[in-house]
């Protein structure tokens, strides 16, 4: 090797030396050009203008972020609400007829299927027209017997005499059922009578009754109060002797003189048990003084039934029972309508178990 190659090799091999330093750009140069790209850096450029709110809120940020404050929270946006209970109410006054609505037909289904059974059995052979007419064969000789006024005038006979006998019974069976089931001495008293002839049908003591009180609107009206006074009785005894003894104690514990202990307490926990009672009675009346009408009666539901009987008018005597089941529901509905009326609060509000 040469020297010369020598030398070259360890030229090359030798550390650089410092590099001469990049010129940097002014900043302030940098700062004042602002036109276009191309032009000379202190070349000034139109003037920008910049809005104050966007200013404004980043000296706040930047405020925010050299103090000790937390960053701002965004602010979160409401849940939204139950429904109002307006609308949950007028929804549900929207549904309460269709509701109803529903409900009657469902009340009605059986009826109207044993009023079509009524029609066609007869029409199809299935019985004897002569002994069952079809219900519409009934239904129109009804309408010839109110039309005549001759229903009108049975109807109105008979409730008289089963709605005075009906009412003696409320008079006097509650307040003596309240006293024998609340006075042991009394119930002690009178327990042999009531169960001598609480087991004795009244229609068995009808001949007593026209032997003793003649075969008048008296005998009729007594034989309906009798029938109708043990339902109310017993099961005014029965109501007393049941109250709650929870709310006894509780109300002999506050010193109650024993008139408003009865006032109080005793009569208004009864109340349901002596409607049920007297529903009951309701019932009875009419039943027994249809029995009653049968026999050395002039007029009324159970005279126009035994007549047409007899007379072979079999779509009259359909037409009296008819009648019978008609105003046996309505009385049913109206002492409901009372119980409810004077018993609302021991009844649960409406739609909580409706």
């Amino acid at each position: 090797m040469s020297l010369d190659t020598t030398e070259t090799l360890i030229s090359d091999s030798a550390p650089a030396g410092p590099r001469a330093a990049t010129p940097q750009a002014d900043p302030a140069a940098i700062a004042g050009s602002s036109g276009p790209v191309g032009e000379e850096p202190g070349t000034p450029g139109p003037p920008r203008a910049e809005p104050a709110v966007a200013e404004s809120a980043v000296d706040a940020t930047a405020a925010a972020r050299g103090s000790d404050a937390p960053a701002p929270q965004p602010v979160p946006r409401p849940a939204p609400g139950p429904v109002p209970a307006r609308s949950a109410v007028a929804r549900r006054g929207a549904a309460r007829p269709a509701r109803l609505l529903l409900r009657g037909a469902t009340k009605s289904v059986a009826i109207v299927a044993l009023l079509a059974l009524w029609e066609v059995a007869p029409r199809l052979g299935l019985v004897d027209a002569t002994f069952l007419p079809p219900f519409s064969v009934v239904a129109q000789d009804w309408w010839n017997l109110a039309a005549n006024g001759q229903l009108w005038a049975n109807t109105q006979a008979s409730l008289v005499r089963s709605l005075s006998g009906f009412g003696l019974a409320v008079v006097l069976g509650v307040p003596l059922g309240l006293l024998i089931g609340w006075y042991r001495p009394v119930a002690d008293l009178l327990g042999p009578l009531l169960e001598l002839f609480r087991n004795t049908a009244a229609l068995a003591l009808l001949p007593v009754f026209i032997l003793l009180l003649g075969i008048g609107e008296t005998s009729k009206i007594a034989i309906v109060l009798y029938a109708c006074t043990w339902p109310i009785l017993l099961n005014t005894i029965s109501a007393v002797r049941e109250v709650d003894p929870t709310l006894l104690r509780l109300a002999r514990s506050m010193d109650l003189s024993p008139f408003r202990l009865f006032q109080k307490v005793i009569l208004p926990a009864a109340v349901p048990t002596i409607f049920t009672g007297i529903r009951l009675a309701g019932a009875v009346s009419i039943l027994v003084l249809v029995a009653a009408e049968m026999v050395g009666a002039k007029a009324g539901l159970g005279y126009l039934i035994n007549s047409a009987q007899f007379n072979f008018a079999i779509p009259d005597m359909y037409a009296g029972i008819v009648t019978i089941a008609l105003i046996g529901v309505l009385v049913n509905q109206l002492l409901v309508a009372a119980e409810r009326r004077l018993g609302a609060w021991r009844l649960p509000a409406r739609g909580e178990n409706r």
